[in-house]
């Protein structure tokens, strides 16, 4: 969801990747809240850490606390940890599950704008990364 929340409302400043630790797919419910908002992930794929080793990034975001303890180390970053709640271990019914889904849609859209759309990203050494 920080991946396309990123490229959807501020992509003329940066250009996000994203891929989990252990990737499993798409969660089916991510898939529909977000195309609630008008973002369609259905042909997105999920992707393994291991596709970026040996890259460089400005900035690396680690959204749990499980990515953030299991995450390689990526040459030149600023690390930024923010931790939200994993819809894939969400119970209940199907409306308890989507309404849970939905907060933390709404909690990572507010972070990517307050963060990364209205420049508040820590200061380091290293430059924005401006896609250019």
């Amino acid at each position: 969801m920080a991946e396309a929340f990123l490229n959807t409302l501020c992509g003329d400043k940066y250009e996000a990747k994203s891929a989990g630790i252990t990737p499993t797919g798409l969660n089916p419910h991510v898939v529909k809240a977000m195309s609630e908002v008008g973002i369609d992930l259905s042909t997105h794929l999920s992707k393994s850490l291991m596709e970026f080793q040996g890259k460089t990034f400005n900035y690396v975001a680690t959204v749990c606390d499980a990515a953030r303890e299991n995450c390689p180390f990526f040459p030149g970053e600023i690390e930024i940890d923010k931790s939200f709640p994993d819809p894939s271990a969400f119970t209940g019914t199907e409306e308890e599950i989507m309404q849970n889904v939905r907060v933390v849609r709404d909690e990572i859209k507010s972070w990517v704008e307050s963060t990364f759309c209205e420049g508040n990203l820590p200061k380091g050494d290293l430059a924005e990364l401006y896609r250019g």
